[in-house]
């Protein structure tokens, strides 16, 4: 998706020695590759998902309003990004939205930025205050479901800031995000400080899915050998580049490291999503297991039956994926809060799949 330019200016406003500033947003597009992932220096490994809710500090509970406090936690967790970045984020452009500077409340500032997470008008979707549902590019969100995208309430902005945070490498790679977000190294360092002071760990960690230590129990828990092989596969391609067509080994799109992890273990099935749907038997939601398949209503030449996006399952309400050129490595997600998911299937239940692993059996006697 291309998405038009943001810029702001910085602003010096010294209040107690706080620096409330408006920054200089750029372009998504023109992110630059291989910078370095931001994470956290705890030991020890929590692979469960409540391990991704970070406490917050005395000095975070002071200074957040505890409504957006809530909101950052809310949408964080909705999105998959960490409620400290965003926070962060939220205090650095408006100081969580009590900055009186123009276009924080109303109207643009100079450079067009608006609203308490700073977004230019033509980022956040064209308009200030956009319908939901309707037809706009940009990072328009109704986070209060109030069929409003309003680019001067916190709680669509913060939705708002939190899909572009994700889109660009958050959670795993949140200093790309960031340096997405605002062109700008010393923006990126300044957000991080005030993140871990919001945290009562002091870090800003890493989610417990992208750590390769909860790859093991994932694995184990594979309901067979093949499927054990094939997360192996999957999983060890995670932290490597989206590449529209790839089939590796340095770089894949979505179908191709699910059709690179089949070959892994001499099975053949189709090489993209369109012809992934229809292979594989239809599974209902809940009834899914690891080495299953995910598709989503999403990406060029997709349609209610047609679908433009596919992962694979790695436990239940997680998948890998590749997603796209701008959305970060190759990682675990979570497939759950997706409002574009479209089903599920089981290749391994292809008859010719089956026939596949008979051959393979027989010739192992």
């Amino acid at each position: 998706m291309n998405v038009s330019s943001r810029a702001r200016i910085g602003l010096a406003v010294g209040l107690a020695g706080l620096l409330l500033l408006g920054v200089i947003i750029v372009s998504p597009m023109m992110m630059m590759p291989g910078m370095p992932s931001f994470i956290g220096n705890s030991t020890t490994t929590d692979c469960e998902d409540d391990a991704q809710v970070e406490d917050v500090s005395d000095s975070g509970s002071s200074d957040i309003p505890p409504d957006l406090l809530e909101l950052y936690k809310k949408h964080g967790k909705k999105i998959g990004v960490q409620w400290n970045i965003l926070a962060a984020v939220g205090k650095r452009e408006t100081d969580h939205g009590r900055s009186n500077l123009q276009g924080v409340k109303s109207g643009t500032n100079y450079a067009g930025a608006a609203g308490p997470m700073q977004f230019l008008i033509s980022t956040w979707g064209g308009k200030a205050r956009i319908p939901i549902p309707s037809k706009f590019n940009g990072y328009a969100s109704d986070g209060d479901d109030d069929g409003i995208a309003d680019v001067y309430n916190p709680a669509d902005a913060i939705l708002g800031a939190a899909r572009m945070l994700k889109r660009n490498g958050a959670p795993e790679n949140v200093r790309r995000a960031l340096f997405v977000y605002n062109r700008a190294w010393w923006y990126v360092d300044q957000v991080e400080a005030i993140a871990k002071k919001y945290a009562k760990s002091g870090e800003v960690k890493l989610p417990p899915q992208a750590d390769p230590q909860c790859d093991e129990p994932l694995v184990q828990a594979a309901p067979t050998d093949v499927v054990a092989k094939i997360l192996s596969y999957a999983l060890d391609q995670r932290g490597k580049p989206y590449l529209w067509g790839g089939t590796g080994p340095d770089a894949f799109d979505c179908s191709g490291i699910i059709f690179m992890a089949y070959r892994s273990v001499g099975l053949t099935i189709p090489r993209t999503t369109f012809g992934q749907w229809p292979f594989g038997i239809k599974i209902e939601k809940g009834s899914e297991q690891p080495g299953d398949l995910v598709f989503f209503n999403a990406g060029p030449g997709t349609g209610p039956d047609n679908p433009g996006h596919v992962g694979m399952v790695v436990s239940k309400g997680k998948m890998i994926e590749a997603r796209c050129r701008l959305c970060g490595p190759i990682k675990v997600t979570s497939y759950q809060t997706r409002d574009t998911l479209m089903g599920f299937t089981r290749p391994l239940q292809n008859p010719a799949v089956l026939d596949q692993l008979k051959k393979q059996e027989n010739a192992a006697l």
